[in-house]
C-alpha cells in the first residue's frame, strides 16, 4: 500500500467540490477508502479546513464533513520540531513549510499538493493528485 501526505489544498478540492480538481481528489480519497492508498494529513490541515469550510457551510455542516473525512486519513501531529524546521526554512509560505516538515518527520516520501512551485527544493517527491494517480 502506498503512503502519501496530502496538503490542505488537495483535501479542500474534495470537501469544497472545487473544479476542475475535485475529480482527481475524489479518486485519490476513494483509493484510501478502498484500502489501496494510505493518506496522511497534518493536524494543521483540520484547523485550516474547519475555518475555510465554515465560510462555505454552517459550522455544523463543516464539522460533519470533517468527521466523515477523518475516517479516510491518518492525522499527524505538528510537533515542536516541525515548527522549528518550518521557521528556520526558506519556505516563503509558512504553512507549506509546516506541511512539508510534518511529512519529512514522519518518513513519508510523497507529498501531494497543487502548489508545486513552493516545493522546488523538496527532498521528497512532490506532485499533484492527478500526477500521483497517473503515475
Amino acid at each position: 500500500m502506498e503512503k502519501v501526505f496530502a496538503d490542505t489544498d488537495i483535501v479542500l478540492d474534495l470537501l469544497s467540490y472545487r473544479e476542475p480538481y475535485y475529480t482527481h481528489s475524489a479518486h485519490l480519497f476513494s483509493e484510501a477508502d478502498k484500502g489501496k492508498t494510505k493518506i496522511y494529513v497534518s493536524s494543521l490541515s483540520f484547523s485550516n479546513l474547519n475555518y475555510i469550510l465554515s465560510k462555505q457551510y454552517s459550522a455544523d455542516q463543516s464539522r460533519k464533513k470533517l468527521l466523515k473525512f477523518k475516517t479516510l486519513v491518518t492525522v499527524l501531529a505538528v510537533t515542536d520540531k516541525v515548527v522549528e524546521l518550518a521557521l528556520s526554512s526558506d519556505f516563503k509560505d509558512f504553512e507549506d513549510g509546516m506541511q512539508y516538515f510534518t511529512a519529512i518527520e514522519n518518513n513519508l516520501k510523497t507529498l501531494l499538493t497543487r502548489n508545486l512551485k513552493d516545493y522546488k527544493t523538496a527532498e521528497i517527491s512532490v506532485m499533484t493528485a492527478e500526477q500521483f494517480l497517473n503515475g
